[in-house]
C-alpha cells in the first residue's frame, strides 16, 4: 500500500513526527513544512481559529454570520480551522505512548555533575510540562523530590541540608531551582578556590625541588673540589 511507502512523519504527506529531544529542529521542520502546503494554515496555528465574520454589505460592519448565511469564501476561510487541527495532530504520536514515553523520561532523568541547574531544569521543566498538556502529571512535592535524588553526588550535602530544613510539602520547584543556583556559585567559588591553592602548592614544589636539585649541584660541586686538592696535596707528598 502507499501509505505503508513511508514512515509516520516522513511522507511529503505528513508533517514532521513532534520530537522533544530535538524541538527546535522539529519548530523548524514543522514551520517549514505548514507554510510550504499552505500559510493560512500557519496563521491558525499561531494566532488562532479564523472567527465566522464577514462583511454586512448594508451597514458596512464585520459581523458574526450563522452557517447557513455564510459565503463560499467564508466557509472556505472556516475550514482552515479544521485542516490546521488535522496538521497538529498528524504531527503528534499516540497519546498513550507519548504519555509512556515522558513518564519514562521523568523516571529516568538524572544530573551529570557537569551540569548547570539551569540548563538542568530546563530539561526537566520541557518534561513535565509536555506531560500536564497530556493531562499527565505528578504533585509539585514529587517533582521536588524527583529533582533533589537527581542531583549528582557532589550535591549530597546540600539535599540533606534541605531535606533536613524545608518542608517539602509546601517546598515549590521554583523556590528550590533559586536555592540550588545559590548554592551552585558557592560550589563553583570553592572548586575555584581548591584549584588555585593546588596550583600554588605545585607551584610551591617545583621551586622547592628546583631549590634542593641546586644545592645538591652545589654540594657536589665542593666535594669534587675538595677531593682535587687532596689529590693534587697527596701528589706533593709522594713527590
Amino acid at each position: 500500500m502507499e501509505s505503508e511507502k513511508y514512515l509516520e512523519g516522513q511522507s511529503m504527506q505528513r508533517p514532521p513526527l513532534f520530537e522533544s529531544d530535538g524541538f527546535i529542529y522539529w519548530k523548524n521542520r514543522f514551520e517549514t513544512y505548514v507554510k510550504s502546503k499552505d500559510l493560512d494554515l500557519w496563521h491558525v496555528i499561531t494566532h488562532g481559529d479564523f472567527p465566522p465574520i464577514q462583511n454586512n454589505l448594508e451597514t458596512k460592519k464585520d459581523e458574526i454570520v450563522p452557517f447557513d448565511k455564510q459565503n463560499d469564501d467564508l466557509k472556505k476561510k472556516l475550514a482552515k480551522n479544521n485542516e490546521a487541527k488535522m496538521v497538529i495532530y498528524n504531527a503528534l504520536p499516540l497519546k498513550d505512548n507519548k504519555i509512556d514515553l515522558l513518564v519514562q523520561q521523568h523516571e529516568q532523568f538524572t544530573i551529570p555533575e557537569e551540569e548547570s541547574i539551569d540548563n538542568a531544569f530546563a530539561r526537566f521543566n520541557t518534561i513535565i510540562t509536555s506531560l500536564k498538556a497530556l493531562a499527565k502529571s505528578f504533585s509539585s512535592k514529587n517533582y521536588v523530590r524527583k529533582f533533589l535524588r537527581s542531583l549528582h553526588l557532589v550535591w549530597r550535602a546540600k539535599v540533606t541540608a534541605i531535606e533536613e530544613s524545608k518542608d517539602l510539602t509546601s517546598l515549590s520547584l521554583d523556590e528550590l531551582i533559586g536555592n540550588l543556583k545559590v548554592y551552585e556559585v558557592i560550589i563553583k567559588k570553592d572548586s575555584e578556590m581548591v584549584k588555585g591553592k593546588r596550583e600554588q602548592n605545585r607551584s610551591l614544589a617545583l621551586k622547592a625541588k628546583k631549590k634542593s636539585s641546586d644545592e645538591d649541584s652545589l654540594t657536589f660541586d665542593s666535594e669534587d673540589k675538595e677531593y682535587a686538592m687532596a689529590v693534587r696535596d697527596f701528589k706533593k707528598i709522594f713527590k
